[in-house]
């Protein structure tokens, strides 16, 4: 498909003849702005030149022939007939912009970034735009930190927005509360794009001078507002978006989307591993103008990193999405959203972060180069990554002294409010069931699928415990429990009874966070979590290996569902409708208020 050639000539003097005149060009000592011109030029050969190339030009939205000449890891040139002391023969391959997520949190794939990227690079992602709104409720600035140093030097750029909503509301107990001062200490560095998802939205619409200073902070330095406002419309939505908010990743009806898109927000279409937004909204992408579209993948577990934005756009045109629009959605309109000049393009000034594809239809890179240098090829990377040492950080599981007791919910009355989860989606709905109980306390009840579960404060041994019953998972023994619980990461817990919610929640407590399926008291599957109860320090393909483990294990005790784990993390987030809990209580989301579990 492709040949390698090597030109020795002009590699450090180029001699251009004119009549019988003879100039000679020292391109060791061109500055970079005057070797790319000359480049560009044709007057000296380029580092590295990608010869017949079919261009997939997202500026202009069309296909054609040209070579790509790139010097100092930056295009110099589009056309064709450029010489490269390095030339690369593509045989009509498409060259593509490679692909940028527009949100994502790095935590949630429970990997460190290094490993992280050793997923995403191969498939063709090498920018990402991340929140690290998880670490960040654990660890606060300092959280903020080793994200920043765990992600340098990586064939990966990692820009962050600063999450805004530490904690997301006040219905939690966070590790860390980060006001408007705090990240006014990190808002100028180059790396931060802006204000996280605001997710707040009560908070904005009505006017709380804590969440608008986050806001006034932001556009002060003319940096992006990302949004957060599921089912949010009408005059509430206008006034969300005149507060200076510019995007949502929230939208699951293409009614929602396009009321957005109305109001001048940009839409990102989100594919995450619990929430699948894409498939609900094509008939918005094959309809309506996709310039103020991108795609993002939010939260995802390390088996579906593989393919990572490339699957989008697969998925994207095999629905019948324009494959020139999707790949445009994959780079250009995120670099314009997040004002990164010169970056989601095959254009002369633009980074040489490139996508090799065999065709339209699989997306699978043959190539992928960051900075103009091959990192990954034939869905493999071709540059070691493994030598990378993370900061370390201190323990972060830390809980008041707990006793089976304490799990125990006392009848009130004989119905209560029932969290009811639906499968690949964060909304649940509030049902009222009969309660099981025993010697005046309410119990679980499998034949019902009526289960308990709990939230444990695990930032400051507080001793709150939130306690309810969920609905939808399936279990007939044992438990599950984990140090995921969006957002405040507190330790959340669903058993059918006590004894393995306690067991559960002290193996977590042991190995400072984590994930763990139990029965009769015995472990069957675990995966620890030491980073901030959130990552894992071990190699990405352990990780999976673990996580199947888990999966597994979860279907033996009666789960039902697929990713329970993933359902699980999201039950305690406080911003979802319509009934969630935290280490608080039961919250309705919708009041946005603790309510009473018994009716």
């Amino acid at each position: 498909m492709y040949t390698f050639l090597n030109h020795d000539r002009y590699s450090i003097i180029n001699l251009k003849i004119i009549g019988d005149n003879v100039n000679i060009l020292d391109t060791e000592n061109l500055n970079e702005t005057e070797k790319i011109i000359k480049a560009a030029k044709g007057e000296i050969d380029a580092d590295i030149v990608l010869k017949n190339a079919k261009i997939i030009n997202v500026l202009s939205e069309e296909i054609y022939d040209a070579d790509v000449a790139i010097v100092d890891g930056v295009i110099a040139g589009v056309a064709k007939g450029y010489k490269g002391r390095e030339e690369i023969d593509l045989g009509g391959a498409y060259v593509s912009p490679s692909f940028i997520d527009g949100h994502v949190h790095l935590e949630s794939s429970m990997l460190m970034p290094s490993e992280f990227a050793k997923l995403v690079v191969p498939s063709g992602t090498t920018t990402v735009i991340a929140d690290p709104h998880e670490i960040s409720n654990v660890m606060g600035l300092q959280g903020i930190s080793f994200m920043r140093e765990a992600t340098k030097n990586l064939p990966l750029d990692v820009y962050m927005m600063l999450p805004s909503c530490v904690p997301a509301t006040s219905l939690e107990t966070s590790g860390v509360d980060l006001n408007s001062y705090d990240l006014a200490l990190l808002i100028d560095a180059p790396w931060v794009l802006g204000i996280a998802e605001m997710m707040n939205f009560p908070g904005v619409i009505n006017c709380d001078e804590s969440v608008l200073s986050k806001i006034k902070l932001g556009l002060s330095k003319n940096k992006r507002i990302d949004g957060h406002s599921p089912h949010l419309s009408g005059k509430d939505l206008n006034a969300y978006a005149a507060a200076g908010v510019k995007s949502d990743h929230e939208c699951t009806t293409p009614e929602e989307a396009v009321e957005k898109l109305r109001l001048g927000m940009y839409l990102m279409v989100r594919e995450a591993t619990g929430a699948r937004d894409l498939e609900p909204l094509l008939p918005v992408l094959k309809s309506h103008n996709t310039r103020k579209c991108l795609f993002v993948t939010d939260d995802r577990h390390p088996k579906h990193l593989a393919k990572h934005i490339s699957r989008m756009v697969k998925k994207a045109v095999k629905y019948g999405v324009d494959p020139i629009k999707a790949i445009q959605m994959a780079s250009l309109n995120t670099a314009e959203y997040f004002n990164l000049p010169n970056l989601g393009a095959i254009a002369p000034g633009y980074k040489a972060d490139i996508a090799v594809f065999k065709d339209l239809e699989n997306f699978e890179p043959l190539m992928v180069f960051k900075n103009g240098q091959i990192v990954a090829k034939d869905g493999k990377m071709v540059i070691d990554t493994d030598s990378f040492k993370a900061p370390v950080l201190r323990g972060s599981v830390n809980i008041k002294y707990l006793y089976r007791e304490d799990l125990r919910i006392k009848a009130v009355s004989d119905t209560a409010k029932v969290i009811k989860v639906f499968p690949n989606s964060l909304i649940t709905e509030q049902t009222l069931e009969k309660i099981k109980s025993e010697n005046g306390f309410a119990v679980s009840d499998t034949n019902n699928d009526i289960l308990k579960i709990a939230v444990i404060e695990r930032h400051k041994a507080t001793g709150n415990i939130g306690l309810g019953f969920v609905k939808g998972f399936g279990l007939k023994s044992g438990a599950i429990a984990s140090t995921v619980a969006h957002d405040s990461h507190n330790m959340i817990v669903i058993g059918t009874n006590d004894e393995d919610m306690y067991y559960a929640a002290v193996e977590l407590v042991k190995s400072q966070g984590g994930k763990i399926v139990v029965e009769k008291g015995k472990t069957l599957a675990h995966l620890k979590l030491p980073i901030a109860g959130l990552m894992s320090d071990r190699p990405a393909q352990e990780v999976q290996e673990k996580i199947k483990e888990l999966d597994n294990a979860a279907k033996i005790i009666g789960c039902s569902i697929d990713e329970p784990f993933m359902s699980m993390a999201f039950l305690s987030l406080s911003v979802i409708p319509e009934l969630k809990i935290t280490d608080k209580g039961l919250i309705d989301v919708n009041k946005f208020e603790v309510t009473n579990l018994f009716v």
